[in-house]
C-alpha cells in the first residue's frame, strides 16, 4: 500500500483527473469513467490494499474494489442506471485482462505523482 492520498475523496479527484483516453479506449470526455473500471481497480489495490470484485453489467464485467470490507467504486458514474452489484471475487489477472500494462502503470504512475 503506497497511499499518497489523505482520503478516498483526495484518491477519487487524483484519479478522475487522471483518466483519459491513454487509459482506457473507451475514455469520453463526457463520460472520463468509461472503461476505467479494471485499471483503476487495480490502482486502487495497490493504494489502498483490499480485494478486487466484479459484477456483470450490460454483459460485461464491471471491476471494483472492497476495502476493509467497504465497496469502492470509483468508476460507477460511467452507467446510465445503478448496477446490481453481486460482489464476485475477482483478482489481479482478470483485471488486467481487461486493459493492458502499459494504461496500468500510466494510471499508477499519473496517480503516485501526488494527491
Amino acid at each position: 500500500m503506497t497511499t499518497g492520498c489523505s482520503s478516498l475523496t483526495g484518491l477519487y479527484h487524483k484519479l478522475r483527473s487522471a483518466w483519459s483516453a491513454e487509459t482506457s479506449s473507451q475514455w469520453r470526455s463526457d463520460n472520463p469513467a468509461a472503461g476505467q473500471c479494471s485499471v483503476t481497480a487495480l490502482v486502487i489495490q495497490d493504494e489502498l490494499g483490499g480485494e478486487i470484485l466484479k459484477t456483470q453489467v450490460n454483459g460485461a464485467w464491471h471491476f471494483y474494489n472492497q476495502v476493509n470490507g467497504r465497496r469502492v467504486d470509483f468508476t460507477m458514474s460511467q452507467f446510465d442506471s445503478p448496477i446490481g452489484y453481486d460482489d464476485l471475487p475477482s483478482n489481479r489477472q482478470e483485471a488486467l485482462d481487461d486493459t493492458s500494462m502499459k494504461q496500468y502503470e500510466l494510471l499508477l504512475g499519473r496517480i503516485q505523482s501526488g494527491c
